[in-house]
This record gives structure tokens, C-alpha cells and sequence, in this order.
């Protein structure tokens, strides 16, 4: 009888010594998460919407100019009318200048008159672009330089005047 009482009395000890380190356990305080390590169900850790996270991304990296002026390429038919952009196309946006290459002389001489409005739209709907002016470009000219009866030097210069 007394190995049966043993071995009755071995579930009460083994309960006792887990209820006497849980007890322990519950009193102490956790460490402190080293600085910049994230903990599980912490603060700070919800999830981001996705334009959040881009938006933080291009602000790290220096894109948002880059965007901006890619956003003006993409709204350019809103912005000058559809009718418009198609005889006016974006050629390049550097050092504040973005350089427009129009279809005739007639239709860079009229988007040259809105060259103000112009500039004061961009600046107020995309002001990350730094869009500071406007170049209104004619269409190509021939050349001359080349071609079977080209002449090499300057040529003779009466032909036009």
C-alpha cells in the first residue's frame, strides 16, 4: 500500500511544482525588445496600405520628382485638352524645363500665348515636378547639309533673301 500511496501522491507533487513556477513565471517582467527589434502583436505593426508604403518608398529614395513629372506625360491631354495634344507632344521635362515639340509654327505660336496659364496649372497641380518653364518647339526643318548637290562650307547665302 505504501507504493500505491507513492504513486497517488506523485500526480499532487508534480501539480504543485508546476502551480509553484507558473506563480514565479506570472511575477517577473518581460525584457525589454532591444532597441529597433519589432515584437509580435505590437504597436506599430498593422499593415500599411499599399500607396502608403510606395509613397514612403519614393520619399526614400528621391523619386518624387521623377513622378511627378511622369504624372504631368501621363495628364498632358487633360491638361491641354485633347484636341490640342495632338498636335503638341511632351519631348522631355529637364532642369525645370519641359520642352513641348509641336506639330506647325502655327500651333507652338498659340501654345505660346498659354505658356502662362500653362505653367501657374502645372505648378498648382503637380508642384513636386518643379516645372519652372515651358519651350515650344516648331516642327523640324529640312536640312541642307546633305545630298547629292550639298555643298561642303557655308554655301552661298543669297538663295533666301
Amino acid at each position: 500500500m505504501s507504493q500505491r500511496g507513492d504513486r497517488d501522491g506523485e500526480p499532487q507533487r508534480r501539480y504543485l511544482a508546476f502551480r509553484s513556477s507558473s506563480r514565479a513565471w506570472r511575477g517577473r517582467r518581460r525584457p525589454e525588445p532591444a532597441e529597433g527589434a519589432s515584437e509580435p502583436f505590437a504597436l506599430g505593426r498593422d499593415p500599411l496600405r499599399l500607396g502608403d508604403t510606395v509613397d514612403a518608398l519614393a520619399a526614400s529614395l528621391g523619386w518624387e520628382r521623377s513622378l511627378a513629372q511622369s504624372r504631368i506625360v501621363a495628364a498632358w491631354p487633360e491638361i491641354v485638352g485633347e484636341s490640342t495634344a495632338a498636335h503638341a507632344q511632351l519631348v522631355s521635362v529637364e532642369d525645370g524645363v519641359l520642352s513641348v515639340r509641336c506639330d506647325s509654327t502655327a500651333w507652338a505660336t498659340q501654345l505660346r500665348l498659354m505658356r502662362r496659364d500653362l505653367i501657374t496649372r502645372l505648378a498648382r497641380e503637380f508642384p513636386d515636378a518643379g516645372v519652372a518653364d515651358i519651350r515650344f518647339i516648331g516642327p523640324d526643318v529640312p536640312s541642307w547639309k546633305r545630298g547629292r548637290r550639298s555643298v561642303p562650307g557655308r554655301g552661298p547665302r543669297d538663295t533666301y533673301g
